[in-house]
């Protein structure tokens, strides 16, 4: 009764406001605010992202106070436009209504696949006020949306199915002299059933950060639906930050495709800590790397050339020869011992990359530098470019061709 006598004449004042609404507005009653209403507001009576019967999606955002909207993404340019090519804006323009309400249509179907977006209001980027679903990158954080369809329900969550558990460490790094983070997928079973696995460690690119392979690239969903298939054994998936911070006289600490801090902290404090605190079969034949774009970068310099440790190898959209025609030369001089043995002992290397891929170009001295010390590779070409659409796929085909 104290809280109810507390707030009911707040209530009661609020009611007595909106009579005198309609004689201050020259007898007309004031449009509706698209703001939610009362004390405790419920969910807002529009949704923020809605997938149409055609397949367009439609963009709705509450911001009254607002003078311009947008919808932007970098993973779909068709319907969203990245603006990268001449005469293009960036983003989806929206239109406001006398609500404060602003929505937009893409112009195009939206294929099925998960999606990062986030509006840009008045300038500064918002992630969607309604979401659920979020996705950080390196810096920032974006909402995510999934429009469904036949051709992305490999990588969708199935009630059907036995699913695993996402996890994430803190552990500390004696090669940065700091706590670092790092999320693990755990496959259906592991927390009863005593056994032991083997791992995969699965890098994100230069945009991303420790959660992107979850959070936006569903790994788990994709092992999940692949292990219940029977079409890759079960294995537990290490996602790293990729990222290191900037140090004082660190040979490649800040060098986001070249990072030694990387390569020091994966090799002697992640792989020793996961080793020590999971079930795992800690063996070089029961081991695997991939990873995307950066990711892919820090493969090639940690994995590929670590044939001791690693048994499977993954390279998604990234290559050599980026920094210049010296760049393999550097590479093979670097690391001729240990790509000879690579040749001897590794089980797979798999490179994938997209025909309109800005990175294509790093195809052919990539695979000139692994034909010339015999490292036998299977290599995958797809359409599309550099984006998630991409890499989803490229891991759903990387993943049952390990431990085997």
């Amino acid at each position: 009764m104290k809280y109810y006598a507390r707030f009911a004449p707040l209530c009661l004042a609020g009611l007595a406001l909106t009579a005198p609404l309609a004689a201050q507005n020259g007898g007309q009653v004031a449009p509706k605010s698209c703001l939610p209403q009362g004390f405790f507001p419920g969910p807002a009576t529009y949704k923020s992202v809605e997938q149409l019967p055609d397949g367009r999606v439609t963009f709705r955002l509450c911001a009254p106070a607002a003078n311009q909207a947008r919808v932007t993404s970098n993973d779909i340019d068709q319907a969203i436009p990245m603006g990268m090519q001449p005469g293009t804006q960036r983003g989806l323009a929206m239109t406001k209504d006398d609500t404060g309400l602003w929505s937009a249509t893409t112009a195009v179907p939206v294929p099925a696949d998960t999606y990062r977006f986030n509006f840009e209001v008045d300038g500064a980027r918002v992630p969607d006020p309604q979401a659920t679903t979020f996705s950080h990158e390196r810096v920032g954080t974006n909402s995510t949306f999934e429009t469904r369809g036949p051709e992305g329900d490999f990588q969708t969550y199935k009630a059907d199915v036995a699913h695993g558990a996402v996890s994430r460490i803190d552990y500390w790094s004696s090669a940065l002299g700091q706590k670092r983070q790092a999320y693990v997928y755990t496959p259906p079973g592991y927390l009863k059933d005593g056994k032991s696995y083997p791992v995969l460690y699965l890098v994100h690119g230069a945009g991303d950060s420790a959660d992107s392979w979850t959070s936006v690239g569903h790994a788990n969903y994709i092992l999940d639906n692949l292990i219940a298939k029977g079409e890759a054994a079960p294995m537990i998936v290490v996602m790293p930050f990729g990222h290191t911070p900037d140090r004082p006289n660190a040979t490649g600490g800040g060098n986001m495709l070249d990072n030694t801090d990387f390569g020091d902290d994966l090799l002697g404090d992640l792989i020793p800590y996961v080793d020590a605190n999971f079930r795992t079969l800690a063996d070089q034949h029961h081991r695997a790397m991939a990873g995307l774009s950066m990711g892919g970068a820090h493969t090639l310099r940690f994995g590929l050339t670590h044939p001791d440790t690693f048994d499977y190898i993954g390279i998604f959209s990234m290559g050599l020869g980026l920094a210049g025609p010296d760049d393999v030369e550097r590479y093979e001089n670097a690391n001729d011992a240990a790509l000879r043995k690579a040749a001897r002992d590794l089980d797979l290397v798999y490179y994938a990359m997209g025909k309109e891929d800005f990175l294509y170009g790093s195809v052919a001295p990539t695979r000139a530098m692994l034909d010339k010390y015999g490292i036998k590779h299977t290599y995958h070409e797809s359409g599309g470019g550099h984006t998630w659409i991409n890499w989803r796929r490229y891991l759903a085909d990387f993943a049952p061709r390990l431990f085997r």
